[in-house]
């Protein structure tokens, strides 16, 4: 196939405003013809396959999963393009069998998202959110003594690009850092490195930032609430399935915990459940923690950066199931020969 390439942006209205940039879009429609969508709705399925009718790429925000359904229904398809680190919505399998690339954007929010953990910390040692709470009751706050985060220990189970971030950005302000991750670099982690059960037994604060996988649902029951310290807190910025909510929830009912700061859930979109939203010992966020000016640019820079190289005949980076890729032949780029040089 020569000429100019075709590329469908699942983004609503909505979530272009607050996720995509102008100049990101500006410099996508300068390599590759882009087709918007106009429903006004997100879009799933064989709607989805509809909508990018003719299109070679899909452009999907975090909200429009990658489902075998809409594989199928694409002849045209030969990437669909995450703009998202998470690929946890898209079925690789499916893609693979009919030889679409799948690829995925690059961590640019490791600071954002941990800044926002060091913001709920915060709070949760103080009581912010408790007083707050209080105060809209037209109550007056209880005078309860509040930790002082710099003398107090944090537990990261998880040590990505935003564990490692997390972890530093704690040491700095004088806190003990543990971490436990079974997959880390132990000459990376030093004397950081902690089991799991440590992590909790031992923190004032323990935060999820693992991965999202079969292994890790439920990772956070009743049993791993039982073995955190009596008064600590508990925070989620990774994903809502790493959580049996009913074991938080009773954790918090029974005073065990001190409170949760959760940026995800398992509500639409990863948000947090509703019933977690207006407790006073919980700091609720709607799945916030990349949202800044510079984690976003990132993300829509790099998403621009794959869809063209793509443009230009070239294996994007990102990418997932090259192995499987053979769609990719349609367009010139041959992903056997482009596994071969980079294996060589």
């Amino acid at each position: 196939m020569t000429g100019r390439l075709k590329a469908f942006l699942t983004y609503t209205d909505y979530e272009l405003a607050s996720y995509y940039s102008a100049a990101g879009l500006e410099k996508l429609r300068s390599v590759v013809d882009v087709v918007m969508n106009d429903t006004g709705r997100v879009l799933q399925g064989i709607e989805l396959a509809e909508a990018a009718q003719g299109c070679q790429i899909i452009l999907a925000h975090r909200s429009s999963h990658g489902l075998s359904e809409t594989f199928k229904a694409s002849p045209d398809l030969i990437a669909f393009c995450r703009a998202a680190v998470d690929i946890s919505t898209v079925d690789i399998p499916a893609a693979s069998e009919r030889g679409i690339l799948v690829t995925r954007a690059s961590a640019g929010f490791g600071t954002a998202v941990s800044e926002l953990a060091l913001a709920m910390i915060f709070d949760l040692a103080r009581g912010v959110s408790r007083a707050r709470h209080a105060y809209a009751l037209g109550e007056e706050p209880a005078l309860a003594k509040g930790l002082q985060v710099s003398t107090s220990t944090i537990g990261i189970v998880g040590f990505g690009v935003i564990g490692a971030r997390l972890a530093a950005l704690a040491s700095q302000l004088g806190m003990t850092v543990k971490v436990s991750d079974p997959f880390a670099d132990p000459t990376k982690l030093g004397n950081m490195a902690a089991s799991f059960d440590e992590v909790l037994s031992t923190s004032d604060f323990v935060v999820c930032l693992a991965a999202a996988t079969p292994q890790t649902e439920n990772l956070f029951n009743a049993s791993a609430f039982d073995r955190m310290k009596q008064g600590a807190s508990f925070l989620n910025l990774s994903r809502g399935q790493l959580v049996d909510e009913d074991a938080l929830e009773a954790a918090l009912d029974r005073g065990h915990l001190r409170g949760a700061g959760l940026d995800v859930g398992r509500a639409a979109d990863q948000k947090p459940s509703s019933r977690f939203i207006g407790r006073p010992d919980v700091v609720a966020m709607p799945h916030v923690g990349g949202m800044t000016a510079e984690a976003r640019e990132h993300q829509t820079m790099d998403t621009v950066r794959q869809i063209s190289a793509l443009a230009a005949r070239e294996i994007p980076s990102g990418s997932v199931n090259l192995e499987s890729a053979y769609r990719l032949e349609r367009i010139g780029i041959n992903p056997n020969a482009a596994i071969q040089k980079k294996e060589s």
